[in-house]
């Protein structure tokens, strides 16, 4: 079957208005794989540093080694410059945040912390607001008295601001910000 040559003409004027679509929805895919994959990745973070958090329980320089890795965890094609925030609170069962028990780090300066064998972890995230030290958590089963009547439940939240990886969004802004959280109850000790 041969096609006339106003048919030939007709296939490329459709393909040519079916292109913008396509390009339209390939990019879409795209972006939204980029956005998926960096949410996965903060929510791993956050999963990861809320077990070692419950692991160390109320050790002394433990936020440090929780920050350390956050940072480590935040791989391509995400980057852990892009981390805005992390919050290391005390939670009830149910993930909420009991009353201001929070330290919240963001992500400028530095923060070091020196162990009893000589080790220094040096992070680079700063202590905006200390609420909720190292030394007042509770890893004791039987409970540290007053509001702690057994081990703590402690969280991890994770504030990242993701970029367009193309500037076919640029209606909706140049970013978009997401919070991911784990809790954790604490490793209790005898």
């Amino acid at each position: 079957m041969k096609f006339g040559r106003s048919e030939r003409g007709q296939a490329i004027v459709e393909f040519a208005m079916l292109l913008p679509v396509l390009i339209l929805f390939v990019v879409g895919i795209i972006e939204f794989a980029l956005v998926w994959n960096s949410r996965n990745t903060v929510l791993f973070a956050s999963r990861d540093g809320s077990m070692l958090a419950a692991e160390a329980g109320n050790l002394t320089g433990s936020d440090c080694v929780v920050l350390q890795r956050i940072e480590s965890d935040v791989v391509s094609p995400s980057t852990s410059l892009r981390i805005q925030q992390v919050t290391i609170y005390w939670s009830d069962r149910n993930g909420d945040q009991i009353g201001a028990n929070q330290n919240v780090y963001t992500r400028t300066g530095s923060t070091s912390c020196d162990y009893p064998d000589g080790g220094t972890i040096t992070v680079p995230y700063t202590l905006t607001t200390p609420g909720y030290l190292e030394g007042s958590r509770c890893s004791t089963l039987a409970g540290c008295g007053g509001s702690h009547p057994t081990v703590d439940t402690i969280g991890v939240r994770v504030t990242y601001q993701h970029f367009w990886a193309t500037s076919f969004l640029q209606f909706a802004g140049s970013s978009v910000t997401f919070t991911e959280s784990t809790i954790t109850r604490a490793e209790p000790q005898l």
